[in-house]
């Protein structure tokens, strides 16, 4: 590697949800829908509008929308090094989901003083419990 930055791999989930494309699009990119499964938030589904999520302890998050194709992705600047993205594709009345969770870099450490590395590991299992949340939110009503 020719800079000195090394990075981590991405985080990286795929999940089959039974559900339609749509409802597990109003899950992922309203705001009352990330609310339900992940945090409080003021989110608006406009390219480059600027939101907070409200990640409890560690206070509120800059996010920043850098891509939103409905009802199939949506990307947005997290804090200061992230970004996630949400990738839909429609598979007969079921939705596979997946979650990208980049920006990882073993030299960087986060807003709160802990380095990336730890706290990927920590994210990675996160992402886990998460995305059941995800699941009983749009399959269970």
């Amino acid at each position: 590697m020719n800079n000195n930055q090394q990075t981590l791999p991405d985080i990286r989930q795929t999940l089959i949800l039974k559900a339609p494309i749509q409802k597990v699009w109003d899950a992922v990119a309203t705001s009352e829908g990330i609310a339900a499964w992940f945090m409080p938030n003021n989110f608006q589904p406009i390219d480059g509008y600027e939101f907070i999520l409200e990640a409890g302890p560690f206070g509120s998050s800059p996010c920043k929308v850098t891509e939103i194709n409905p009802p199939h992705r949506l990307s947005f600047k997290w804090g200061k090094d992230w970004t996630l993205s949400f990738e839909l594709v429609e598979l007969e009345g079921q939705t596979e989901f997946t979650l990208i969770h980049s920006g990882w870099d073993v030299d960087k450490v986060t807003e709160f003083g802990e380095s990336h590395e730890r706290v990927r590991e920590r994210m990675s299992q996160g992402w886990g419990g998460l995305q059941k949340s995800l699941a009983a939110y749009v399959e269970g009503n």
